[in-house]
């Protein structure tokens, strides 16, 4: 089969691999129709991501139709249209009977390099280094997906791919982190990044209550998107104005009840703080940027929530802890639990509260997945989600 392999920072290369093969009894193949590319995988392709090797196949966002099904599979048959979550999760351990998915204790058979890294480790994830599992992900001709009995999603036929492809991440992570944040009517939520997560994070913030949502970036196009698409309703550039006294202007000198870190460890800021960053990653000393968590911290209102949907890989400098107790913040985070939320996302596309296929700019085959992932990181051509399709 064809699939995009990773070779070393910024190089990819679609090759000619083995196709995937039933391993347990609990797996199932699965010929795709759609995967996309994910913010997250750009911290791969950038060489953040540690205990990558090459040829590793790439991608945790996919969807196809089954081929085969181990012998204990009795959920799915061969034909079955479904939709894959990217944490790998068994369904019977002490966190995945709490609902906590992504922190399956029996996914990951890399659990111990995990954990000198974390303390404990997560879940594996398709496609997301060997520290996760080292499993090969989705952005290939077909893919084996373990614990097939819990994970994939049926999908009706009268569904396009491009309105429930991200039911396996990029969808239930924006949210998830909108739930966090626990809002209640008239609430104001501020939203660091208008990639794809984020831009789900703002709507999910106003189906799920918000009176305002405020989306911030530096790309008049991201962010003319928040607004159009996604209906955030102020919006700050933050290479314009100061981010900070733009939300106390906004807010009465507040600050917004609950604040969303959607940009993770490859954060941009102008100004001297983010080459004090750049230069401590450079030289191995902070893993990620965390400019965004800094300023969600310090913006956030007394006893508000900073909610972190954005991907950390391990240490970060200068974070205001001491705004955090003082001001009586909650934090919460964490790679998305997608297994608990995918069935009740399905019933809102259904009854079209939603139609997810809004963030889709770029339609690229498979073959040409290494330009797709130039023109993402580079922001060329407005791209916002780009899906591509292994059959074209």
């Amino acid at each position: 089969m064809k699939a995009n392999c990773w070779y070393g920072k910024n190089k990819l290369s679609v090759e000619t691999v083995k196709d995937p093969e039933i391993l347990n009894s609990r797996d199932a193949i699965i010929k795709i129709s759609s995967t996309a590319i994910c913010g997250s995988d750009l911290h791969l392709y950038n060489g953040f991501i540690p205990s990558m090797e090459k040829g590793d196949i790439l991608g945790h966002e996919f969807m196809g139709e089954v081929v085969e099904v181990g012998r204990d599979v009795k959920n799915l048959k061969a034909g079955d249209r479904v939709v894959v979550p990217f944490p790998i999760a068994c369904g019977h351990c002490f966190f995945c009977q709490k609902q906590l998915y992504s922190c399956c204790e029996n996914s990951n058979p890399n659990a111990p390099l995990a954990e000198k890294m974390w303390g404990h480790s997560p879940a594996g994830i398709f496609g997301y280094s060997h520290l996760l599992g080292g499993y090969a992900g989705g952005q290939a001709e077909y893919a084996r997906v373990p614990f097939a009995d819990v994970g994939p999603l049926k999908i009706d036929a009268d569904l396009s791919d491009e309105q429930v492809l991200f039911l396996s991440d990029i969808f239930p992570t924006g949210y998830m982190a909108a739930e966090h944040c626990n809002i209640q009517p008239g609430d104001t939520i501020a939203v660091w990044g208008c990639g794809p997560v984020g831009l789900f994070a703002i709507k999910s913030s106003l189906l799920l209550g918000a009176e305002r949502v405020i989306a911030i970036d530096r790309f008049p196009y991201r962010l003319r998107m928040a607004r159009e698409k996604a209906g955030a309703t102020e919006t700050i550039n933050y290479e314009e104005l100061n981010v900070l006294e733009g939300l106390m202007d906004l807010t009465g000198g507040m600050g917004p009840d609950a604040c969303i870190d959607a940009v993770g460890m490859e954060c941009h800021t102008p100004g001297p703080i983010h080459a004090y960053d750049r230069m401590k990653q450079a030289a191995m000393l902070e893993n990620d940027r965390p400019h965004a968590l800094r300023q969600a911290i310090l913006a956030c209102r007394k006893g508000g929530t900073v909610s972190v949907a954005g991907v950390y890989s391990g240490f970060i400098d200068k974070v205001p802890f001491g705004a955090i107790m003082n001001k009586a913040l909650t934090i919460k985070s964490g790679q998305t639990h997608v297994q608990k939320y995918m069935k009740p996302l399905l019933e809102r596309i259904k009854k079209r509260e939603i139609d997810p296929s809004f963030v889709v700019t770029h339609t690229l085959a498979l073959g040409e997945a290494p330009n797709g992932f130039q023109i993402f990181n580079d922001k060329e051509d407005e791209c916002v989600k780009i899906i591509l399709k292994p059959g074209d």
